[in-house]
């Protein structure tokens, strides 16, 4: 498979290929996606940077700079990244998030390193398993959770994450920022933020940003943090 990569990729690379999953997320029907299995959590707006090795998932990153889809992350649950015996596959959530590759790079043969963007959610109703191993999922987009401004009391939150994204660097944090929107808020202190990955799933599957933001800052008051 591979894991996730720090390493830096052109950044004059950009996908803009509109894909089905667009309309889906208005009509609520199925639609294919291919799906990749990893221990992160992906939110929509986050980035993810991948070291990719295993053929499998090179094909389907390959297919998706070509035609300009994208592929689905989901929490891993029971099970490894990286297939042990042939054509095994692990045990995932049923919530992910959509990733489109913004940028890629092949530094040497056999191994595609890519950045991904978050985009919509979506449950999976149904996989199956190719022939190459690849897990095709039967997913329907979620609806994206209704905008709400920042409420002044999560201002402290919103401080914390200005401070974090200060020295993490661009390179690792949305260029695209809105420190008042609580969706956006929510979402990037959840992907940062020392959690155990079922409760970064938890924050993944809440369709309320008001709650998400509860939460976090309920655990950043415990850490003293806020």
């Amino acid at each position: 498979m591979g894991g996730r990569s720090r390493r830096n990729t052109r950044p004059g690379f950009a996908i803009r290929v509109m894909w089905p999953f667009a309309k889906a997320v208005a009509e609520r029907q199925p639609v294919a996606l291919p799906l990749f299995p990893l221990s992160t959590v992906l939110f929509p707006g986050g980035l993810l940077p991948l070291k990719i090795f295993e053929q499998r998932y090179i094909a389907m990153a390959k297919a998706c700079i070509r035609d300009g889809s994208a592929f689905g992350v989901c929490l891993i649950t029971r099970g490894e990244e990286v297939a042990l015996t042939r054509g095994a596959t692990p045990e995932f959530a049923n919530v992910g998030t959509c990733a489109r590759i913004v940028d890629f790079d092949m530094p040497q043969v056999g191994i595609l390193q890519v950045a991904t963007r978050g985009e919509a959610r979506f449950q999976v109703q149904g996989h199956a398993v190719t022939a190459s191993g690849l897990i095709q999922g039967d997913v329907i987009a979620l609806v994206p959770e209704p905008p709400l401004p920042l409420a002044e009391e999560y201002a402290p939150l919103a401080k914390l994450l200005e401070l974090v994204a200060s020295r993490v660097g661009p390179q690792n944090f949305p260029a695209e920022r809105d420190f008042g929107a609580a969706s956006w808020v929510g979402y990037r202190l959840a992907e940062i933020l020392p959690l155990p990955l079922s409760i970064k799933q938890s924050m993944l599957e809440i369709n309320d940003a008001e709650v998400r933001l509860k939460v976090l800052r309920q655990f950043l008051s415990q850490q003293g943090l806020i």
